[in-house]
């Protein structure tokens, strides 16, 4: 079963696109080292304070793959610097 998130997120302190991919790739990474995921920013690159990552986990069935974009969705939360604001699930 693939699953796929997208979730559109508010960073309101960055002030130059230098801090925002500063507090994107902490988060990727962490993300990346954590989860068996893939992650990736798919929107709003030259914006400062906007953004919508790309969450994608393929497993074996639509039960395990549901809980493990949730732990990522809950440690992208856990961030104060960044605020998800729109998500939206899709299963393939």
């Amino acid at each position: 079963m693939i699953g796929y998130v997208q979730c559109e997120c508010l960073i309101y302190d960055a002030q130059s696109l230098k801090e925002k991919r500063a507090v994107l790739q902490r988060i990727i990474t962490r993300l990346k080292q954590k989860y068996n995921i893939s992650v990736a920013e798919i929107d709003y690159q030259n914006l400062w304070q906007r953004t919508k990552l790309g969450i994608v986990a393929i497993t074996s069935d639509r039960a395990t793959t549901e809980k493990e974009l949730r732990r990522a969705l809950e440690m992208v939360d856990s961030f104060p610097e960044i605020e998800r604001t729109v998500t939206t699930f899709e299963w393939f």
